[in-house]
């Protein structure tokens, strides 16, 4: 529950005892209200009246979970930026936790300077995605536990370019980005409290009772006090969208046209159908065995290596995107025999991953900052405000610093613990993306493509 950034650990004893040490801080602290806005706003229109309060900052403090450890993750999100917000569906997968889809929710946050209006939906580098996820400190994921509730749940605040690639690039999923139908004010109360949690929650992740949906649904209720949320009930994430769209609170209308979805960056499809065209492309231009992107891409680099000479420009372009799928889908497979070999030979005792496992363990517990922000600071209570400002960029700044060390010493190691026959596939295909792009150089300057000095 809310147990991060308490003014006072006796709250959390029992709901009287919440509401009495909250009601005790709102009259008393001017700075209340920009601590807890969400509760401050509820005593000031349960009572019709508040005291006076403290100017808040414009903007929330919040950290980006995104996995460029070379980047400052600490970010200020203005509720004022963010033009709309979207039920944002990843589809489902035939994984164990995945074959319902997952929940999260997209903030189509505004450039600086750009007025507030449609065209903020072009600004993707600015988006933000809320998603509740588990935290797991370890490599070893547990359907037991996750069934049990073991892992913290905490919502991740995420950039939307790397959510994109996550899901339609590596794990081949479709997401729909459907608009909900709220109100100036219920939207920026939405954006509050999303932050007050990103700030203090650390809950319980169940897959069944209180996973992905059941989190995002509480927030949406708790963050719009909307009356058609109340009753609303799913632990299915496609199953709320769909409950969502009935109740008219999600406007799936947007994905009708998918071709006009696409373009407007409320669907964003699965590589596998841009990798099935480009196979459908090799197939009418190159007398390949294979009928299916699968299987081409399961052939050693060294086959698909041989039918770059006969490649037209054409066929060289979708040779090379293919070519990227194929090293994505052997970094999948060296991820896994790592994670397997790792397991296994901690078990055993081998001390050949003692330097790559504990960087990896090492990474794994101090990201968890990330998810957790309030173990920055030490005082305080609620929302950070203007004067913690330094001592979070610091703190975030020396933790994110670490953690890029840390990767980079992982990346020298983990080669070396590839199986000979892994190592040398990923080798070849490397080898194979620098051969068709200098394929690809030199048909189009036989073509009299343009060349830059």
């Amino acid at each position: 529950g809310q147990v991060a950034r308490s003014p006072d650990v006796y709250e959390l004893s029992r709901p009287l005892e919440f509401v009495a040490v909250n009601l005790e801080y709102f009259l008393l602290d001017p700075g209340y209200a920009c601590r807890r806005p969400s509760l401050a706003r509820y005593f000031r229109e349960h009572f019709a009246w508040a005291p006076a309060q403290a100017d808040c900052a414009g903007g929330h403090a919040y950290l980006n979970a995104g996995r460029d450890f070379a980047r400052q993750p600490l970010g200020r999100l203005d509720p004022e930026r963010v033009y709309a917000v979207d039920y944002l569906l990843a589809e489902a997968n035939q994984q164990w936790m995945s074959r319902w889809g997952h929940s999260m929710l997209r903030l189509v946050v505004c450039a600086p300077g750009r007025p507030r209006g449609p065209d903020c939906r072009l600004d993707l580098d600015q988006h933000l995605v809320l998603s509740y996820r588990a935290f797991v400190g370890d490599l070893q994921l547990s359907s037991w536990d996750g069934l049990t509730g073991v892992y913290p749940s905490r919502l991740f605040v995420l950039p939307l370019e790397q959510v994109v690639e996550e899901y339609t690039k590596v794990e081949l999923r479709s997401l729909a980005s459907v608009p909900l139908k709220l109100s100036r004010d219920e939207l920026e109360q939405l954006v509050a409290r999303a932050v007050e949690q990103h700030w203090s929650y650390d809950g319980d992740y169940y897959f069944i009772s209180n996973n992905c949906a059941v989190e995002t649904l509480k927030l949406l209720r708790s963050g719009t006090a909307h009356p058609d949320l109340q009753a609303l009930d799913s632990i299915l994430p496609n199953g709320l969208l769909q409950l969502l769209a009935a109740r008219g609170l999600a406007d799936t209308a947007v994905l009708d046209d998918p071709r006009e979805a696409l373009r407007l960056g409320y669907r964003f499809d699965s590589f596998r159908e841009r990798y099935q065209a480009m196979f459908a492309v090799l197939r009418q231009r190159l007398p390949i065995a294979q009928d299916n992107v699968e299987a081409w891409l399961e052939q050693p680099a060294s086959a698909r290596r041989d039918w770059f000479a006969e490649a037209d420009l054409r066929a060289s372009a979708a040779l090379l995107l293919l070519e990227q799928a194929a090293l994505r889908r052997q970094l999948l497979l060296a991820q896994d025999e790592l994670k397997r070999r790792y397991l296994s030979g901690r078990a055993a005792g081998d001390p050949n991953l003692d330097k790559a496992g504990a960087a990896l363990e090492q990474i794994l517990a101090g990201s968890g900052f990330l998810s957790r922000p309030a173990e920055l600071l030490d005082g305080g209570y609620g929302l950070p405000q203007a004067g913690e400002w330094h001592s979070l960029e610091t703190q975030s700044r020396q933790r994110q610093q670490q953690l890029r060390q840390l990767s980079d010493e992982l990346d020298a190691e983990v080669r070396k613990l590839l199986a000979p026959a892994r190592l040398a596939e990923l080798q070849a295909n490397e080898a194979n993306l620098v051969a068709l792009g200098a394929h690809l150089r030199k048909l189009h300057q036989d073509s009299g493509g343009l060349q830059l000095p």
